[in-house]
């Protein structure tokens, strides 16, 4: 997006680079893409030639949703492994967390130590404001140490909402999602399970709450689920009672 020399200054960057932001429609994108365009964006804009990086955290689980770069990969899992970092701290207390120089920063030296060898000198985590029970942040890994000025963490907090949009609507979906597949498979369950109580009812001339009891006998017996049982019995028409009669 820019070339090298350009003259543009970091507020100005960050500026065209949201105004692109803006120009996205969200029907024509999947919000991974629109996550991968936000970090994408930001490593163009912020100095110290970055990888950049959304980490997530939820329910206490981090993982990295998006990333430029191996650098920013690495640099996210080095923290999950050790349980502590600049970006779980940044998720975690929702305080934008800076580290200037990798060299000498006391906060978490063995974190820091690694991160200058694998090539970053300094980073910067903002805090992604998402929903309850899920946190995140958006990491910049700098390759010298003091890349960011004020216009730099700025700018990187102006990325931050769009980060946060895109995260919690992908969020929102696989909720929605995962809770539609459930009642899917509820609602088959409990089909198969009445077919299955019909037909009982008429071999045996149960009850409703007898034919239910009958099924959940033979599956307690054969340690198989009631639905399994149920599946059986309207496929094949097999039933063993166990020498049961009617209760």
């Amino acid at each position: 997006m820019y070339e090298t020399g350009d003259t543009m200054s970091t507020p100005d960057r960050a500026a065209e680079a949201l105004e692109r932001l803006g120009t996205i429609t969200l029907r024509e994108h999947s919000m991974e893409s629109v996550l991968q365009t936000v970090v994408e964006l930001a490593k163009t804009v912020l100095p110290g030639n970055p990888e950049c990086s959304v980490s997530l955290l939820v329910n206490d689980k981090a993982s990295t949703a998006v990333s430029t770069g191996q650098l920013a990969t690495d640099l996210d899992e080095s923290q999950y492994a050790r349980g502590y970092g600049p970006c779980l701290h940044a998720a975690a207390t929702s305080e934008v967390t800076e580290i200037s120089d990798a060299r000498t920063d006391p906060r978490w030296p063995d974190y820091a130590r690694s991160a200058w060898e694998r090539g970053s000198g300094s980073s910067l985590s903002v805090p992604l404001p998402i929903a309850e029970g899920i946190a995140g942040a958006l990491n910049t890994y700098a390759r010298e140490p003091h890349a960011f000025d004020e216009d730099a963490r700025a700018a990187a907090k102006r990325f931050a909402p769009y980060a946060a949009v895109a995260v919690s609507n992908m969020h929102a979906y696989r909720s929605a999602r995962e809770m539609a597949d459930n009642l899917q498979v509820a609602l088959e369950s409990r089909a198969v399970i009445d077919q299955a109580k019909g037909i009982l009812m008429e071999r045996y001339k149960l009850t409703a709450d007898q034919a239910f009891q009958a099924l959940a006998a033979v599956s307690m017996r054969t340690n198989r689920k009631a639905r399994a049982v149920a599946e059986e019995l309207v496929m094949t028409g097999a039933f063993d009672r166990g020498g049961a009669g009617p209760t």
